[in-house]
């Protein structure tokens, strides 16, 4: 075996990447939040969550390489990194970010030629859908939202993907914000007077309610609120800089657009 033999991945899109490259048996220990592959909770004892982690059980793993995202997890790179473990931590924020992730992690542990391709069937399912969807009729006016209380619109490869299935987000300038904090929305009444035909939300970690979304003062004027276009994207389908966002996630907005695209035609 090339490269590393044991692995830690502290979120999702490791793992579930390198389940997709047939390289599970190299990982000994995920994140609590993992849900894809769904085998992998049965599989792999969990020790991390995003913001924390349990430093001495991933030693106890022994672990030869440690993977995790973003900045937020800087301080448990650090104490690992201190305690002689290597550890790589990606910052990608872009679909092309993704791929290029898919790309390196397979690189890194010596299974290049079967990233590649991978990345590669991704970028041309990416492709289909917008070819498809350059042939709707009218392109929707999309709102994303990330959280509810504050009010948070959708990091950048979301907005890709929205464009990619056919729609057009209505907070480009703040989907370039790689921090949440810098997505929030100053007035909510934004929303309204960017009149959205469609609200998608993807409340990472609970449940999204539709019906407290439409309820919110002055949003009966959105269209998206009038026509019932208010939709769920599972956040494990989307909010994830992994594999899901590209398949199950563009998936998913790709079939709403489809739909709004036909009732409005």
């Amino acid at each position: 075996m090339i490269g590393p033999r044991r692995i830690v991945c502290l979120t999702e899109e490791p793992t579930e990447t390198l389940y997709a490259l047939g390289e599970q048996d190299r990982i000994v220990g995920i994140s609590g939040f993992t849900v894809r592959p769904a085998v992998a909770r049965k599989e792999k004892p969990k020790v991390s969550a995003f913001t924390s982690a349990r430093i001495d059980e991933i030693l106890k793993l022994d672990p030869d390489f440690v993977v995790g995202f973003s900045d937020i997890q800087a301080e448990i790179a650090a104490e690992l990194i201190g305690r002689g473990v290597e550890v790589w931590i990606a910052n990608h924020r872009s679909v092309d970010g993704i791929l290029d992730y898919i790309r390196r992690l397979g690189a890194l542990v010596g299974v290049a030629g079967k990233a590649n391709a991978y990345a590669d069937g991704l970028r041309r399912g990416l492709d289909g859908i917008e070819r498809e969807s350059a042939k709707l009729p009218r392109r929707p006016r999309v709102y994303f939202e990330e959280w509810d209380e504050p009010q948070i619109s959708g990091i950048r490869w979301v907005a890709e993907l929205i464009r990619i299935a056919g729609g057009d987000d209505v907070f480009p300038e703040l989907a370039a914000e790689p921090l949440a904090k810098r997505r929030i929305l100053a007035d909510p009444c934004e929303v309204v007077r960017r009149a959205p035909d469609i609200i998608l939300g993807s409340w990472c970690g609970k449940k999204f309610r539709p019906d407290r979304v439409a309820a919110r003062a002055g949003w009966d004027a959105i269209p998206a609120v009038r026509a019932g276009e208010l939709h769920e994207i599972k956040s494990p389908l989307i909010l994830q800089p992994g594999p899901a966002a590209l398949t199950d996630g563009v998936d998913g907005i790709a079939r709403i657009v489809r739909a709004w695209a036909a009732r409005n035609a």
